[in-house]
């Protein structure tokens, strides 16, 4: 069988982790894939762990027993961290952003493969110890962003509807008030979409006064399952009274000054 160099082992087995992200890889796999014995590929993962560890790029964890093996969980630096916070508040600050009805505009942010990349990493890392088994949002700004925190968290994103589809088969629905319009509104669930017993997370792009939250959380109580937490990209905090407590976020949001421009600032769970 061909051999690889070191270098080369290296470079795939990172590669092979971060494709993977929490998922448990045994060592037997790596050491039948590079024809290595078992004590070469351990001196390549100490050799990866060091450099993702001065580099900030996440950890590799060492999992013991007969089902034990390696796994990769994303992570990214404090500074790295309030670098990517601040330009983005920086682009949040942008006077053509405010469209009529003093509304922030986010569509581009939201389907911008590097902002949205980079927040799921934060918000997934939030997560990391909580055992989720599914990242769940509504439809539909907040999906990419679920997506990208789902991936990273190496679990099954579930999309809620605002209405029912026939293509998912039967669904359960209920009525919910949004916290802001106070209007009653509508989401439901494939029954097939998540099993009895889950824990799940929700992440969404924009929290007013929670109210989707909260219909989130009912929602999954039909399923007999829990929400461990909540995760936004952006918090409108000029809203005092919120309808959830257990949720974070990456930037709070506190209106529109004089000139027509958003108060933005990031939240303390960025260091």
């Amino acid at each position: 069988m061909e051999k690889y160099s070191r270098n080369q082992r290296v470079s795939a087995i990172t590669k092979i982790l971060m494709e993977n992200p929490n998922k448990i890889i045994n060592l037997i796999y790596f050491t039948e894939l590079f024809n290595a014995a078992k004590s070469t590929i351990s001196e390549d993962l100490v050799v990866i762990k060091d450099i993702m560890n001065r580099l900030h790029t996440g950890r590799v964890e060492t999992i013991t027993g007969a089902a034990g093996g390696i796994r990769y969980i994303y992570g990214i630096s404090d500074e790295d961290s309030k670098k990517f916070v601040e330009g983005l508040c920086e682009n949040l600050r942008k006077s053509e952003r405010i469209i009529p009805g003093n509304f922030l505009y986010l569509i581009d942010i939201m389907y911008n493969p590097e902002i949205i990349y980079k927040s799921g990493i934060i918000l997934a890392s939030a997560f990391s110890n909580k055992h989720v088994d599914y990242v769940v949002t509504v439809e539909t700004k907040g999906i990419p962003l679920a997506y990208e925190v789902a991936r990273i968290l190496g679990v099954k994103l579930v999309i809620v509807r605002r209405d029912n589809k026939v293509t998912e088969g039967p669904t359960v629905s209920i009525n919910y008030i949004s916290g802001s319009t106070k209007r009653i509104q509508t989401m439901s669930l494939s029954k097939k979409a998540i099993k009895k017993g889950s824990k799940c997370i929700f992440i969404d792009d924009f929290m007013k006064a929670g109210g989707t939250g909260l219909g989130i959380i009912n929602l999954l109580k039909e399923f007999e399952s829990t929400i461990l937490g909540i995760g936004v990209l952006i918090d409108d905090v000029s809203i005092c009274e919120k309808l959830v407590d257990k949720y974070v976020s990456i930037i709070q949001y506190k209106g529109v000054d004089e000139n027509q421009v958003a108060i933005v600032s990031s939240t303390k769970m960025i260091k």
